[in-house]
């Protein structure tokens, strides 16, 4: 079977790979001529453990290809994935122009019968969306008659983790209303039969909900934890000890029970603020969520008064800053809280220098006026503060004393709890975390 992704972002990168690793001939095909070459020599443009491997196995194998040739990938594939970004609009719905240009893409070269399949996340009732946007090219195109089965296959792919979570994921969800575009998909992931993955198949509308339930639902879950963590500041509790409590209980679960700056990346906040929107178009609000994203919002500016209480006047300080990326193990710098404290503290008067081990070259384009360092102890150097921001492992077991010396004063903002407070106090540090 060949197949198609059309977007070779985060998303279709890891779709594509990972499905020329099960064996089917993959196309991947994007507008970005330089992006396609570079992809042609193996060169992953994003930071992505296992990826980059992935991606030139599957290259040498001649199962993975790259082009910018939209009309041969549409035409000699059966299966078309549609995963272009998705980005927000300004009032929190989302922009969908590039899902309608792939879709009018699509209809324009239909030569047969085709399973176009949504791989963004898109409201509920894009399918319908991209169907009629099919047909009404197709139409201007003169290909009358031709069959076309619209799905849903929402990705559940953690950044990071991102590989694992293709080849070994907790549930395969396939929406669709034509039993042929369900035996086709389902064909597809045969692979996954092997090790048992449970399959959701299910109506479009619902396939298309399951992927905004359960990203509000773990965004939730960091909220509720983070506004805990405030009162466990102001009764004397530790977070640590509640969530972990809370965790044991399989009700509940341990996961995403972490406080820290609040959630960010590509997905949490888009995909919150989004739910909120599409909701309110068919006459139902999403209180819970809206809460969520008000207590995240909340949470954030939280962090710049803990900075301000530890060190004071920001105005000509320097401040060190661990960690850019939204979350470790990975370069993506999209809505991170890191990023965000960062802007708040310069915009108060004090200077920053930062390091993260690989998020230096993204950040770039979002950061201006900041002091880029060779690693943690040259961005402790000289500096009134120092911040965790991003749970990096290498964080985790830096020589304190060092930090010390190195530090001009010995403060450490510890937002994503990485060090232990008793250590801190007892090696002579001013120190805060969150909820602790």
């Amino acid at each position: 079977m060949n197949i198609a992704v059309i977007g070779t972002g985060y998303v279709g990168l890891v779709t594509g790979a990972g499905f020329a690793e099960f064996g089917i001939n993959v196309t991947c095909v994007d507008k970005d001529a330089d992006k396609i070459a570079r992809l042609e020599r193996g060169e992953v443009p994003i930071f992505e453990p296992g990826l980059e491997e992935l991606v030139r196995r599957n290259v040498s194998a001649g199962r993975l290809h790259f082009t910018t040739d939209a009309r041969s990938a549409v035409q000699h594939s059966l299966v078309i994935f549609i995963a272009v970004p998705t980005p927000p609009q300004e009032d929190g719905s989302t922009d969908l122009s590039y899902v309608d240009e792939v879709a009018r893409t699509i209809g324009v070269h239909l030569d047969g019968y085709k399973v176009v399949v949504t791989k963004s996340t898109v409201p509920v009732k894009t399918a319908e969306r991209v169907r009629r946007t099919i047909v009404e090219a197709a139409t201007v195109a003169g290909k009358l008659g031709i069959r076309c089965s619209v799905a849903s296959n929402p990705e559940f792919l953690r950044e990071g983790s991102a590989v694992e979570d293709f080849l070994h994921p907790d549930r395969v969800v396939i929406g669709a209303d034509d039993p042929e575009a369900i035996a086709i998909l389902k064909d597809l992931y045969k692979p996954l039969n092997l090790i048992e993955v449970p399959f959701v198949i299910t109506n479009v509308a619902t396939a298309e909900l399951i992927k905004y339930a359960s990203n509000a639902f773990l965004a939730t879950k960091i909220s509720f934890i983070n506004e805990i963590s405030a009162l466990c500041e102001a009764v004397g509790a530790d977070v640590h000890h509640v969530s972990r409590a809370m965790g044991l209980d399989g009700r509940i679960g341990r996961k995403f029970l972490h406080p820290g700056p609040g959630y960010g990346g590509s997905c949490f906040p888009k995909d919150t603020l989004s739910l909120v929107q599409f909701s309110r178009e068919f006459g139902v609000e999403q209180r819970i969520v809206a809460a969520t994203v008000a207590a995240n919002d909340a949470q954030r500016e939280r962090m710049i008064t803990k900075v301000e209480q530890m060190v004071g006047k920001l105005r000509g300080k320097t401040l060190g800053a661990l960690g850019l990326s939204f979350k470790p193990n990975t370069d993506d710098v999209r809505e991170s809280p890191a990023i965000w404290v960062i802007r708040q503290l310069q915009e108060r008067g004090a200077h920053i220098r930062c390091y993260d081990p690989e998020a230096m070259k993204t950040a770039a384009r979002e950061l201006s006026g900041v002091e880029f360092c060779e690693d943690a102890y040259d961005t402790a150097k000289g500096s009134d503060a120092l911040l965790f921001l991003t749970e990096w492992n290498e964080f985790r077991k830096l020589d304190l004393a060092r930090l010390k010396e190195l530090l001009r004063e010995p403060v450490v903002i510890d937002l994503r709890n990485v060090c232990e407070p008793a250590e801190m106090l007892q090696m002579g540090f001013r120190y805060t975390g969150v909820g602790r």
